[in-house]
C-alpha cells in the first residue's frame, strides 16, 4: 500500500499522523527463525541487513509478516538515505521501523481496520537496538507538519484509522506531505570528469512522462570519490550509443546509458518546465524499477483518488506451521504471476501472499512431512490457481535444506503440534515470471 502525495499539509478529525522516513521501504516476512526482507520490486535484502533480519527472527511471534523501513538516523534522530547509502564507510547501523502489520501468529490483519492492525504491531515488536515502531505525531495534521519541519523530517504521514491495507494501491486513505524536496529520477547518462574530478562529471537524470523519458537535469553535486568510482564501474556497463531522452540536452563529451539506474536527490524545487534547481545526488534506489519513475505532480490536499500501481499484487507460498492450507496477501509489485514449489515441514500445502515482482502474484507451495493435508480453521481458503497473462518463462532451482530437528514436536500457532522434521529434505522451486516491460 502506497501514500498518496498532496502538495500542502492539511488536517482531518480522526486521522494518525507518523514521521516519514527516509530510508528502504520493506516487506518483513518471519517463519520460525527464518526471516525474509523483500523490497517493492521483488529484491531479496535479508543478506544486506543480516542485524536487522537476526533481530526479527528473535520475536516471539511464529509466523509474522511486517511493512516497514531500513534506515539510519543522524546524530539528530533524524532518517537520512545517504546515511543508508553510506553505512560502508562507518555510518550508523541499519535499523527497521515497522509502521504496519499484516499477519501475525496465523491470523491476517489485511482486512482490518489500522487500528487493529497497529495494536497487533505494538504487541508483537519488541523494540530495541535494530527495531523500532514509527513514530506518532501530533493528533492535528498542521501541527504534526510544523513538528516534522521543525525536526528536519522528510515529511509526515496521515493515515485514516478505519482503512484496510490495500496492497500495491496509491491510496487516498494514506497521505504523505514531504518537507524536504527529494525524489527518485532515472540516470541516462553522465558527463565526462573536468579538473580534478575523476570518473563521472555530472549525472544526466530524467523521468518517464508517456511512453519518453523526459530529461530533468544534471546533477554534479553530493559525490565522494568512493561513490563516483562506484556510480562509474557500474554504470559503465550500460553504454549505449544514442540518448534515451526524449529531449536530449546539448552537452558535449557524454556517456548515454540504457535507462535502467533509479537515483534518489534532493533539490530546491522543480520548474515549470521539468528541469530540478540545484539537485544533489543522494544514492542510488535498489528497492525501485526505473520504468516506475515518472513525472507526476502532488495532488492537491482533499482531491485524492485511488490509483493502482502498474505493478501491484503477487501471491507467495511459503512454510507454514499445521498441516493444512493457508492462504496469506501481503502487498506486491508487478503484473505477472509465478509460482514456487517448496518441500516444506508438513505434508498438506499453504500458501501465502507475499510480496511479488509481478501482475497478478507469486505463490509458493509447501509440501511435508505430515499425512494429512486437513484445512486449518479460521477460514483461510486455498490459493486460486494461476495462469501467466504475458507468456511468461519458467526456470527449476533445485535447494538443499537442513532442517531443524528436536527431541519433541514443537507447538504449532493455534495450538496444534508440529511433528519434527526428518534429516534433510530437498527443496526444490519452479518459477514462472512474465518477461520484463
Amino acid at each position: 500500500m502506497l501514500a498518496t502525495l498532496v502538495d500542502a499539509p492539511f488536517h482531518r478529525p480522526g486521522w494518525i499522523w507518523e514521521e516519514k522516513y527516509d530510508g528502504i521501504r520493506l516487506i518483513a516476512i518471519k517463519d520460525g527463525r527464518r526471516v525474509e526482507l523483500i523490497t517493492r520490486n521483488d529484491k531479496d535484502r535479508t543478506l544486506d541487513f543480516p542485524e536487522v533480519a537476526a533481530a526479527l527472527a528473535a520475536l516471539p511471534a511464529a509466523t509474522l509478516v511486517l511493512d516497514g523501513e531500513v534506515v539510519v538516523f543522524d546524530a539528530g534522530g533524524v532518517s537520512r538515505f545517504q546515511l543508508l547509502q553510506r553505512r560502508a564507510e562507518g555510518a550508523s547501523p541499519p535499523i527497521f521501523v515497522a509502521f504496519d502489520c499484516l499477519h501475525a501468529r496465523g491470523r491476517d490483519l489485511l482486512r482490518e481496520p489500522l487500528t487493529a492492525r497497529r495494536a497487533a504491531l505494538e504487541a508483537e515488536v519488541i523494540e530495541g537496538p535494530r527495531l523500532r515502531i514509527a513514530r506518532r505525531l501530533a493528533d492535528d495534521g498542521l501541527r504534526a507538519f510544523d513538528e516534522a519541519r521543525r525536526r528536519g523530517l522528510e515529511g509526515v504521514i496521515g493515515k485514516d484509522p478505519a482503512s484496510r491495507y490495500e496492497p500495491g494501491v496509491r491510496s487516498p486513505a494514506w497521505c504523505k506531505v514531504k518537507v524536504r524536496a527529494e525524489e527518485e529520477f532515472v540516470i541516462g547518462g553522465f558527463t565526462a570528469p573536468r579538473g580534478s574530478r575523476h570518473h563521472i562529471g555530472a549525472l544526466l537524470v530524467g523521468a518517464w512522462d508517456g511512453g519518453g523519458l523526459r530529461y530533468a537535469g544534471k546533477v554534479g553535486t553530493g559525490f565522494t570519490e568512493q561513490t563516483l568510482a562506484a556510480l562509474h564501474r557500474r554504470l559503465s556497463p550500460l553504454a549505449r550509443p544514442t540518448p534515451p531522452f526524449a529531449n536530449p540536452p546539448r552537452e558535449r563529451d557524454v556517456t548515454w546509458l540504457e535507462p535502467h539506474t533509479v537515483a534518489q536527490l534532493g533539490f530546491t524545487e522543480m520548474t515549470t518546465d521539468g528541469k530540478l534547481r540545484h539537485p544533489v545526488f543522494l544514492g542510488l534506489r535498489e528497492d525501485k524499477d526505473a520504468r516506475d519513475v515518472r513525472l507526476s505532480a502532488p495532488a492537491p490536499a482533499g482531491t485524492t483518488r485511488t490509483v493502482s500501481e502498474p505493478n501491484a499484487g503477487r501471491t507467495r507460498t511459503v512454510p507454514g506451521r499445521n498441516d493444512a492450507e493457508r492462504t496469506r496477501t501481503v502487498p506486491g509489485r508487478d503484473d505477472a504471476e509465478r509460482t514456487r514449489t517448496v518441500s516444506g515441514r508438513d505434508d498438506a500445502e499453504r500458501t501465502r501472499t507475499v510480496p511479488g515482482r509481478d501482475d497478478a502474484g507469486r505463490m509458493r507451495t509447501v509440501s511435508g512431512r505430515n499425512a494429512n493435508g486437513e484445512g486449518m480453521g479460521g477460514g483461510a481458503s486455498s490459493a486460486p490457481s494461476h495462469q501467466d497473462r504475458k507468456g511468461g518463462r519458467t526456470a527449476a532451482k533445485q535447494k538443499r535444506v537442513t532442517p531443524r530437528t528436536s527431541d519433541a514436536p514443537s507447538p504449532a500457532p493455534g495450538g496444534a503440534t508440529r511433528p519434527r522434521r526428518g534429516p534433510t529434505a530437498r527443496r526444490s522451486r519452479s518459477l514462472r515470471r512474465a518477461p520484463g516491460p
